[in-house]
């Protein structure tokens, strides 16, 4: 089992107590006749859903997996994300909380759910450098100034293992005891949910992160838009795609 697959498979396991997969989808290409990849979707108490992409494909050197585990759209609780990626012979990860509210302006929510992530980050930043994966300022503005988003060496992101589970047990913590009630009542000037959907669909849109129009060229336009769909909305079904 590759790297990126044994770090993503732990963080999932990790991500919730009671995780139920309700919906998942074989991904097929051109390039193989068996499937190169499967999406699910998942929920747990306290979250909205947990989406997971795993795309493996050999002959042009790629092994990826996501997590985005989305709380609910009236939750300032945060999002977790994760990618682990193997493509071209480098290896990369994205970790991150993604912000409900805009932070600039909220200090106190910046306190309560990010400051706490800093002894990591400053740890990362350290260890990683400059070796910053590729990502576009308008990505960033879209995330958290404690993005991590790195290339690694085989025993880097062995080590990267420690800051993922940092990451996580600080959401995890958010997750089972709330915001202080204080937190909260400063974030009365943002509508959690109409702000949510603005972010998560300039977050996945084409237009902002040209990786998935790697992913067309895999999967196909239809395929790719599912995917996209299901990182943008909050609806759960039951049964397979």
């Amino acid at each position: 089992m590759s790297l990126p697959r044994q770090l993503s498979d732990r963080t999932f396991a990790a991500l919730a107590d009671d995780l139920r997969t309700v919906r998942t989808l074989d991904l097929t290409s051109a390039m193989a006749p068996d499937p190169v990849g499967t999406m699910t979707v998942s929920t747990a108490p306290g979250l909205a859903k947990v989406v997971y992409v795993g795309l493996s494909v050999p002959p042009i050197g790629m092994d990826s997996h996501m997590l985005f585990a989305f709380t609910p759209a009236d939750s300032a609780i945060p999002h977790f994300t994760l990618d682990a990626v193997e493509a071209n012979g480098y290896l990369a990860f994205h970790l991150d909380l993604v912000p409900r509210a805009e932070l600039a302006s909220h200090l106190a929510y910046v306190n309560a759910a990010f400051q706490p992530l800093t002894p990591a980050f400053e740890e990362a930043s350290e260890l990683f450098g400059a070796s910053r994966a590729a990502i576009s300022p308008r990505q960033y503005a879209m995330m958290s100034p404690w993005m991590l988003v790195h290339r690694a060496t085989e025993e880097q992101f062995r080590a990267a293992g420690r800051f993922v589970e940092a990451y996580l047990e600080h959401w995890r913590t958010l997750l089972a005891k709330g915001l202080p009630e204080e937190v909260v009542a400063s974030l009365g000037d943002t509508d959690l949910a109409a702000r949510d959907a603005r972010n998560r669909a300039n977050l996945f849109s084409r237009e902002v992160d040209p990786v998935w129009a790697n992913v067309s060229r895999l999967l196909g336009d239809e395929r790719t838009d599912r995917i996209r769909a299901e990182l943008i909305t909050d609806g759960v079904g039951d049964g397979d795609g």
